[in-house]
């Protein structure tokens, strides 16, 4: 769907009788539309009033799936913030990457019986740790 700033002609009339409807789903389109605006914000004061005042107007907007994402959104608000203190200037990429990694080798281990089976192939695998000629003791 095109942003609502690209829209022009019938559509944007088409378009704002939808928004101006009271369908459920004209309103969480809306709630959605507005919601993007969120990752526009410099400041983390800011960012914070625009997140609680949407949250309020998604927790007032009888749309469960609204509530549930308020709901969300408000649980990780902390964690939210800190993309604004990063500045944007920080990646997850590094950790994303390590997850993968971690995801890979424990794909690999399956079959490993115990935790600390695991635990080792994800420590010679990270640590690029050199294999032991076994991973058994022997009586």
């Amino acid at each position: 769907m095109r942003k609502g700033s690209r829209v022009r002609g019938k559509a944007r009339q088409r378009l704002n009788a939808l928004v101006a409807s009271t369908l459920a789903t004209a309103r969480a389109w809306e709630l959605k539309e507005v919601f993007a605006q969120f990752w526009k914000y410099k400041s983390v004061l800011w960012a914070s009033g625009f997140l609680d005042a949407w949250c309020e107007r998604a927790m007032r907007s009888r749309l469960e799936p609204m509530k549930k994402m308020a709901r969300m959104l408000r649980n990780h608000e902390e964690l939210l913030m800190n993309w604004f203190r990063a500045r944007g200037e920080l990646s997850s990429a590094a950790v994303e990457g390590l997850n993968n990694k971690v995801r890979v080798i424990t794909r690999r281990s399956y079959g490993f019986r115990t935790f600390k089976a695991i635990e080792m192939a994800l420590y010679h695998a990270l640590g690029r740790l050199p294999e032991p000629e076994t991973a058994h003791r022997f009586c």
